[in-house]
């Protein structure tokens, strides 16, 4: 139980799962917000109520316009998942989930008794389901104040105001690494805008008044009527002075600030664009900014807080711009599973196993249109030799045994072999190795593989992940995916957008754009492999997880080369 009292009343709900998180974010908002709480609900382990039930009921309330979450652990994450994407639509949803390290997990783990810890997949499922992430509890709060109380930002497009160069440079520079985009404004906003301006000024954007606001503040207002008119402009980030003209240079330019506090406040309003201000003087708490709090404008003295608060308008607004009803985190399970696929999988567990043979994993792969090698079983050495020939080209020979699933450790993959005499030598080999591995494996022969084209090796892996599912991952392959770990992930289903984004984020796409006068890569082809993945995890429930490992990226078309399926026990 937590006691309070003198707690500001407001429209933000809290859901936490520390007590000390929730009373220093009710401290935050008493001493440096207008803003206060509609509810606090310390949510514990879960026990009983779980989080999604708490976002529903947020949303269909009357009293709430956000909902800030301090998260540790949680049980039920695909559940969140789909209601996070119903809830978000109407409300934003700001989170800074702890234990995202090791020790902090750790730590998590004994606070709440839940499965805790955020990965990559966690980030990228929240972010995908509308919630607004945080990383630093400094910004938790502001954040949540800046959703509740302004528009979101429609077009990711933000202008700066600056009395000072340096401010303005700097908020660019950390507003680009948020993935806004800072337009130039239009012809006419700069002619206007060097009308009201001195010959020094910077009109483009960033604009830099260049003290043309020292002896007039109310030109701040002129300047933010002009670039919210602009259509360009989704929003504006006001930073430098403001607030402190009247501390700084003469008291009577209190009262022009005051002035324009109350214009801009009636100007967000008026335009349904949101200003965010960052001021050098709000420790001192001019009348100035309070009035701008009053009209609903935050007003912080961090310039990381300030870029952080109007990124994340733009990011909630990039969020309902693509929203589509169907990408729900919902599957249609078993909706195009095969009877063929079926078969394989019920023989799989007739023999007591939970791991596919590569031959049949290809096989079940096949069914589903991907676009796997053209294998065959060899039981002896003249087989694979007569496979090979029937090939014409080059092969690969690998280990097929239930009791061998990393074939490389055991010594079981021999490639690129031309003649019959490689072939022999390389199947006997591989024999010997096999058995040395593991005497008592049961081999059901070698696999005989046409060699695959050159090209550009990725690795596509899903797994069953404890707290949102079925999970998608794609990256880099070969042994670069260790050391690079250059990856994405998904939960599941995916949709084509999502596929495209999962190969656009990592580091290597401009690979895959064709690099020191190499052609492209098939990158449809490539999008479209991820969605079949999808397809054939949501038609088998029995799948725990899927490698393909390595995926030849050509200039036209995809070899899968390796595959490896295990099914969930029991």
């Amino acid at each position: 139980l937590v006691g309070l009292h003198d707690v500001p009343r407001g429209d933000i709900a809290l859901l936490s799962q520390s007590g000390n998180m929730a009373l220093a974010l009710m401290t935050e908002a008493k001493l440096k917000s207008r803003k206060g709480f509609s509810y606090y609900v310390g949510v514990g382990n879960e026990a009983d109520i779980k989080f999604h039930e708490y976002l529903e009921f947020f949303q269909n309330d009357p009293d709430t316009k956000a909902i800030l979450m301090y998260v540790e652990g949680m049980r039920m994450g695909r559940e969140f998942l789909q209601q996070a994407y119903k809830t978000t639509r109407e409300k934003p949803v700001i989170m800074l989930k702890g234990g995202r390290s090791r020790q902090g997990s750790q730590a998590a783990g004994s606070h709440t008794g839940a499965l805790a810890g955020i990965s990559e997949v966690a980030r990228t499922a929240f972010k995908r389901a509308g919630v607004i992430v945080v990383e630093n509890p400094d910004e938790l709060f502001p954040v949540a104040e800046t959703l509740s109380s302004l528009p979101h930002i429609k077009n990711n497009n933000i202008a700066i105001l600056a009395d000072g160069g340096g401010h303005a440079t700097i908020a660019a520079d950390i507003l680009s690494d948020l993935g806004v985009e800072i337009p130039e404004l239009s012809e006419k906003s700069q002619a206007k805008l060097r009308e009201i301006l001195p010959a020094a000024a910077t009109v483009r954007n960033p604009v830099d008044v260049a003290g043309g606001t020292d002896a007039d503040p109310t030109i701040f207002a002129d300047c933010a009527e002009i670039i919210l008119k602009d259509a360009n402009v989704g929003g504006l980030l006001i930073v430098g002075l403001f607030g402190g003209y009247g501390i700084r240079f003469a008291e009577s330019l209190a009262l022009m600030e005051e002035d324009a506090a109350h214009r801009m406040g009636k100007m967000v309003k008026k335009r349904n664009k949101p200003i965010v201000l960052h001021s050098l003087y709000n420790s001192e708490k001019p009348h100035s900014l309070h009035l701008m709090r009053y009209y609903g404008i935050p007003v912080y003295g961090s310039l990381d807080v300030s870029c952080m608060c109007i990124g994340k308008l733009a990011e909630y607004g990039n969020f309902l711009k693509r929203y589509h009803p169907k990408a729900k985190f919902v599957f249609d399970w078993q909706d195009k599973a095969k009877p063929e696929g079926d078969e394989i999988i019920r023989k799989v567990r007739d023999d007591g196993r939970t791991a596919l043979l590569e031959y049949e994993a290809k096989k079940l792969l096949r069914l589903h249109g991907l676009p796997v090698s053209k294998d065959s079983l060899a039981k002896t050495a003249e087989e694979a030799v007569g496979f090979a020939r029937k090939t014409g080209g080059p092969v690969a020979l690998k280990i097929s045994s239930p009791d061998i699933l990393h074939k490389s450790d055991a010594g079981g993959v021999r490639i690129n072999l031309s003649s019959h005499e490689e072939i022999r030598d390389a199947f006997d080999g591989i024999m010997k190795n096999a058995k040395k591995y593991d005497k008592k494996a049961d081999i059901k022969g070698i696999i005989v593989s046409p060699m695959a084209k050159a090209g550009l090796e990725v690795i596509i892996g899903t797994k069953t992940d404890d707290q949102f599912g079925p999970v998608i991952m794609y990256g880099l392959g070969g042994i670069m995916v260790e050391i690079l770990k250059d990856v994405t992930f998904r939960v599941l289903p995916v949709s084509q957008t999502y596929a495209k984004k999962m190969i656009e984020e990592t580091k290597s796409f401009a690979i895959l754009n064709g690099i020191r006068g190499k052609s492209p890569y098939d990158k449809k082809a490539l999008t479209r492999i991820l969605l079949l993945c999808s397809e054939v995890i949501e038609s088998y429930p029995e799948i725990q997880e899927m490698d393909l490992n390595p995926v030849i990226v050509h200039e036209v078309g995809v070899s899968i080369v390796d595959a490896r399926i295990i099914l969930k026990k029991g």
